[in-house]
């Protein structure tokens, strides 16, 4: 089967990682047309609230809300709960939470889910190793021994067995996570940098067709997009080069 712009396009996650609505809804604007997922994180969501998230999902966008969520068991799954009600596409939660707090949030979906009027299921996945986090970081500040891409598949291995869909990962490890938890189980890949762009604060990287490459089922790029002079052409240059790629 030929895969089509639109296809590629439902893969990528946009970061909305602005401080206002009215900053998001212009990048929006420009990107007007292409069916690509919007990530939606803490600042913008403390900002602009449910609402904004119910403003995205009526122009037709499927929503990643990524608020990372790691408390106590009955405290995630109310927020779970909550978010499901608002009517994401998908969520997260820190897997260093552990296996009960991560089956807690899967029942406040269920919960969600039987108390609203529509809605389907969210994809939930969990947050194994920022793509922030090197190894020194890992072993010497947060005290995590051993290697991340270790530390990323046990993480992984652990979100599968609470039930989730899948968990958040660099792309250097989508391989290693795919063999051992399975094809089906879902990735999400930030970390995505289009060649030549700065990586900022990222600490493992990989190029958008690599990353697809690698067998990962979604990436996130934020900056080399929101902060270009003309968001839109860089967003169809990264289809394109994906496109080329396949």
């Amino acid at each position: 089967m030929t895969t089509t712009n639109n296809q590629v396009a439902e893969r990528i996650m946009v970061a909305l990682d602005y401080a206002y609505a009215e900053q998001a809804e212009a990048l929006i604007r420009s990107l007007q047309g292409i069916p690509c997922y919007v990530k939606v994180g803490m600042q913008l969501f403390y900002s602009a609230g449910p609402q904004f998230i119910s403003k995205l999902k009526d122009m037709g966008y499927n929503i990643f809300l990524d608020l990372k969520m790691h408390d106590i068991p009955n405290t995630v799954k109310g927020g779970a709960e909550s978010v499901t009600r608002l009517g994401v596409d998908m969520f997260n939660v820190h897997a260093a939470g552990g296996k009960l707090m991560m089956e807690a949030a899967m029942e406040g979906v269920d919960k969600g889910l039987a108390s609203a009027s529509q809605g389907k299921r969210p994809i939930v996945i969990g947050v194994t190793q920022l793509t922030s986090t090197s190894q020194k970081v890992m072993n010497d500040e947060i005290g995590i021994t051993g290697t991340v891409e270790n530390t990323v598949l046990r993480y992984a291995q652990l979100t599968k067995a609470a039930g989730l869909d899948g968990v958040v990962a660099s792309p250097l490890e989508v391989v290693s996570i795919k063999q051992s938890c399975g094809t089906s189980f879902v990735t999400v890949t930030p970390g995505i940098r289009p060649a030549g762009s700065d990586i900022g604060d990222q600490s493992r990287v990989m190029t958008p067709a690599e990353a697809f490459t690698q067998g990962t089922d979604y990436i996130v790029i934020g900056r080399p997009i929101t902060a270009a002079p003309d968001p839109r052409e860089v967003l169809e240059s990264i289809i394109a080069s994906i496109m080329a790629s396949n």
